[in-house]
């Protein structure tokens, strides 16, 4: 290049200069990192730098000499700047070719395949349930979370002193005095059954409505109790309704969903808003009656609490009960996930672990 061999030229005769000139090239050529490259600038052209020296080395030269002088530390300078942007950027380019090594991407690889979601096991089941109820002339209804104490309570034929209303069962969001009219409570329902009254209110029989959706209850949270869960709530207002097409429905219902082996019976029970009540069970799937650690022994597992519904909450609502006649049942979609799964504690289905999800 030019500049070096006029530099070469001008300080032939220059011992001093030309020391100065190695000097400068060699510290160039020595620097291995970014640090080694200013340290050099500091070095060399820092204002105690080497160059810097040459230049305040003209005042007490003689006339002639200053020219080359000059001359010889702007050449210098400009070499100096030349050679540590050279190896700056040699150093950035050999950085980014050791990183694209380190992560190299074999692009000959087949690509992995985006894993894709599908329903929770309890929406399944709440879909199922729903689809079974479709098929036998249901329709769906739905009712807002966030309730009035008169539709969950008070228009199903819940007396105040009932210990569902109390706070260590139900989350109350405004409460008024509790051992006087109540009916305006708000409160997050402790079950769908009020999608029921709201139904009935809006229209005129024959009804046959089934409802899914959340519940809320005061509940502590362990195996078998949450403190909030999935009810599907089912009920029909028609003429001649009795305990007979309510014990059809809920076997054709029970073996649709478990298998037609399935044996089912009613027991006795008491719900203030159906009468008469009952709990039904259905056989066990793990023993097929036998007894074992699934059913406790019995032989029997409990899914679902059910009854004629009461005249009052006919009356609540403007039927006459002496012309209509209605049953109702609920059941909690957990229940019956883990009953038809075999699964132990109900936790499990909201952990969102998937390792136990992506098996159903």
């Amino acid at each position: 290049m030019a500049e070096k061999e006029r530099l070469d030229e001008l300080t032939g005769t220059r011992e001093d200069l030309a020391s100065i000139k190695n000097e400068a090239f060699s510290t160039v050529e020595s620097c291995r990192t970014q640090e080694d490259i200013e340290a050099a600038r500091v070095k060399l052209l820092g204002k105690k730098g080497l160059i810097t020296g040459i230049f305040k080395s003209i005042s007490g030269a003689e006339a002639e000499e200053k020219p080359v002088i000059g001359e010889i530390g702007n050449l210098l300078r400009e070499l100096i700047n030349e050679g540590l942007q050279a190896k700056s950027e040699t150093m950035a380019e050999e950085a980014l070719v050791a990183s694209l090594a380190e992560n190299e991407v074999d692009v000959t690889l087949p690509g992995r395949k985006t894993a894709l979601g599908h329903k929770h096991l309890i929406s399944q089941v709440i879909d199922e349930i729903v689809s079974i109820f479709l098929g036998l002339g249901y329709r769906i209804e739905t009712g807002p979370e966030v309730e009035l104490d008169y539709y969950n309570f008070e228009a199903l034929n819940t007396p105040v002193y009932h210990p569902a209303r109390s706070l260590q069962d139900t989350f109350y969001i405004q409460r008024e005095d509790p051992e006087h009219d109540n009916s305006n409570d708000i409160l997050l329902r402790t079950h769908t059954s009020p999608v029921q009254v709201r139904v009935m209110e809006a229209s005129s029989p024959p009804l046959y409505v089934i409802s899914p959706g959340k519940a809320y209850r005061r509940d502590e949270i362990d195996a078998t109790h949450a403190a909030m869960f999935f009810q599907v709530e089912g009920f029909a207002v028609d003429k001649g309704l009795n305990m007979g097409h309510l014990k059809g429905t809920l076997e054709v219902f029970v073996r649709k969903l478990f298998g037609k082996d399935r044996k089912v019976r009613f027991r006795p029970h008491f719900f203030p808003f159906t009468e008469p009540s009952a709990e039904v069970d259905v056989s066990c799937f793990a023993c097929d009656s036998a007894g074992c650690s699934v059913c406790k022994g019995s032989g029997w597992l409990e899914i679902l609490g059910c009854g004629m519904i009461d005249p009052n909450v006919l009356k609540y609502v403007g039927y006459d009960p002496d012309e209509f006649t209605g049953f109702a049942f609920g059941m909690g979609a957990e229940r019956v996930a883990m009953m038809r799964y075999g699964i132990e504690d109900l936790r499990v289905l909201t952990e969102n672990d998937l390792r136990f999800l992506r098996q159903f």
